[in-house]
C-alpha cells in the first residue's frame, strides 16, 4: 500500500511539473509574440518619424504654418563682434516641383503685411493660394542671460 502511495504522489508531482512547464512556455511563446509586434509597430513609428524629419517635409510643414526662409544669417563671436549682415526674412514663390504640380500655389509677397492681408482673406475670394490665418504674437521673453553659460 505504501509503495502505490508513493508512486501515485509521484506521478501527480511529475503532472504538476509538466503543466507548470507547459505554462511557462505557452507564456514565452505570447511574450515572443507581443516583442515581434511592438518591434514592428516601433519600425514603422520610426519609419514616420524619418519621413516626417526630410528637409523638404519640414520645408512643406513649416510653409503650412506660414513660416518663410530666414534671410542671411548672422555670428556673434565671443568679443562681441557680429560677423555677417542679419536680413530680414522674405517670401519668395515656392519651387515647382513635378509631384507638385497638383498643389495649388501659393501667393508669392514680399511684403509680411500683404501676406497677412491674403492669409485673412475667405477662401472663395479667387485666391488659390494656401490660407493660413496669422499666428497670435509670441509672450515677451527675458532676455538677460543665464549666469555661467559663457554665450
Amino acid at each position: 500500500m505504501l509503495i502505490v502511495v508513493l508512486l501515485s504522489a509521484g506521478l501527480l508531482g511529475l503532472l504538476m511539473l509538466n503543466t507548470a512547464l507547459n505554462e511557462g512556455s505557452f507564456e514565452l511563446s505570447r511574450l515572443k509574440k507581443q516583442t515581434t509586434d511592438l518591434t514592428d509597430e516601433k519600425q514603422g513609428l520610426q519609419a514616420q518619424i524619418d519621413q516626417n524629419a526630410a528637409p523638404d517635409a519640414l520645408a512643406r510643414r513649416a510653409r503650412e504654418l506660414g513660416m518663410v526662409p530666414g534671410g542671411g544669417p548672422a555670428f556673434l563671436q565671443d568679443d562681441g563682434k557680429v560677423l555677417g549682415k542679419p536680413g530680414q526674412a522674405q517670401d519668395s514663390p515656392p519651387v515647382k516641383r513635378p509631384e507638385d504640380a497638383s498643389a495649388a500655389p501659393s501667393a508669392p509677397s514680399g511684403d509680411p503685411s500683404a501676406a497677412a492681408g491674403t492669409a485673412s482673406r475667405s477662401p472663395g475670394a479667387g485666391d488659390d493660394g494656401v490660407q493660413i490665418a496669422p499666428a497670435p504674437p509670441a509672450a515677451p521673453t527675458s532676455t538677460a542671460p543665464h549666469p555661467g553659460s559663457g554665450r
